[in-house]
């Protein structure tokens, strides 16, 4: 259940109750897309570097080791020993986005594994039952993800697929959520906007789907390539049709600005690779900007990577240790990036909440929106 406890403008501060435990908002998830973040961090790293929620992936964990796996070692958070709350995407993205060989009908989606190649099919009703399997706390629904830019006969016509398809999806889930072998039986559902960049489209798919009062509302489609102003003329459409009562997530954003940017315009969740895939690259967000860490300029620098920052890699390494490891190409190298830019990311949602608690986030996104984009 979501509260909402305070506002400064449309900047929202919050608090979101599950059966998992209560996470505060906004809130950054990181992203272990097979239960586990690329990097070699752990669940229990996480818990040292404030992370609230973890996102897994539908779609990757049904390819292996297989929902029925998790299931039978006793769903997701024991498996992966993570006893905060979990967040499984539908698999609805990947499935659009990894599989070459695809078709769409009403019933749902057949395609092939990207992994070996097997027919896989997936509808509202497959996606809810191997999220159960997976007993996470939160489910998405099964939503058809559409290219952009896309044709307005095209997207109108997703949307209303995607309306279809969210009505079976909570079906499904109520159905399933009764069962007496299901491991988690107070899962929740979000429901998923779309309509490409039309914003009329955008404004009555979002109002159809309120229409259903599920636990949470989600913008999806966005961040997939089109120019960042797009994406926040979109917010703005849809943001006054999400219910003020309900958790709002913005799906796959992103860059410490975007976060700042949407979380001025009201919304509460987010996630995105980008943290621990930039550092595995040797990427690194700073409170200066951002930092690029094979520069020759970092050779000899026997500072932290951020001088603001006290993570685990912070208080330990130097800027020339964690060059030499990228340079030897040492595992090592990626595992301290990540654990510096996830403790970032969480670190920034902290810092928006207290700006939010304090009365001060215009004060706060005017210092730090368009510096943290900046690069060193």
């Amino acid at each position: 259940m979501y509260t909402l406890l305070k506002q400064d403008g449309k900047a929202r501060r919050g608090k979101f109750e599950t059966v998992h435990g209560t996470f505060q908002t906004p809130c950054f998830m990181n992203v272990g897309t097979a239960a586990a973040i690329k990097g070699g961090i752990s669940s229990i790293d996480l818990r040292d570097l404030k992370c609230q929620v973890e996102l897994c992936n539908t779609y990757h964990l049904h390819v292996r080791p297989s929902d029925r796996v998790i299931k039978e070692m006793g769903g997701l958070h024991k498996f992966m020993n993570w006893n905060k709350p979990i967040l499984t995407d539908s698999g609805g993205f990947q499935v659009f986005s990894l599989a070459k060989l695809r078709k769409i009908k009403e019933e749902g989606v057949y395609f092939n594994s990207h992994v070996d190649g097997r027919k896989i099919f997936m509808g509202p009703e497959e996606s809810m039952q191997i999220q159960s399997n997976l007993a996470s706390t939160i489910a998405m629904a099964f939503d058809e993800c559409v290219e952009n830019p896309a044709s307005r006969e095209y997207s109108k016509n997703s949307c209303d697929r995607t309306v279809r398809w969210l009505i079976r999806c909570k079906e499904e889930m109520e159905r399933l959520n009764s069962l007496h072998d299901t491991i988690n039986k107070k899962q929740l559902l979000f429901g998923i906007n779309q309509g490409c960049t039309y914003e009329d489209l955008r404004i009555k798919h979002m109002e159809q789907i309120a229409a259903l009062d599920l636990d949470g509302y989600a913008i999806g489609g966005l961040a997939v390539g089109e120019p960042t102003e797009e994406m926040y003329r979109i917010i703005d459409a849809v943001e006054p049709v999400m219910p003020k009562d309900k958790i709002r997530y913005l799906m796959g954003v992103g860059t410490p600005s975007n976060i700042i940017e949407a979380a001025a315009r009201g919304i509460d969740l987010f996630d995105c690779v980008m943290p621990s895939r930039n550092a595995r690259h040797g990427t690194v967000f700073t409170w200066s900007g951002i930092m690029h860490i094979s520069n020759q300029r970092y050779e000899t620098d026997p500072l932290p990577l951020d001088t603001e920052c006290d993570c685990p890699t912070c208080r330990n390494f130097s800027r020339a240790y964690i060059r030499h490891l990228f340079k030897a190409g040492e595992q090592l190298a990626g595992r301290l990036t990540v654990t510096h830019n996830l403790y970032f990311y969480n670190t920034l949602m902290e810092k928006i909440r207290d700006a939010i608690d304090a009365g001060n986030f215009e004060t706060f996104r005017a210092k730090y929106s368009s510096l943290l984009g900046e690069h060193i």
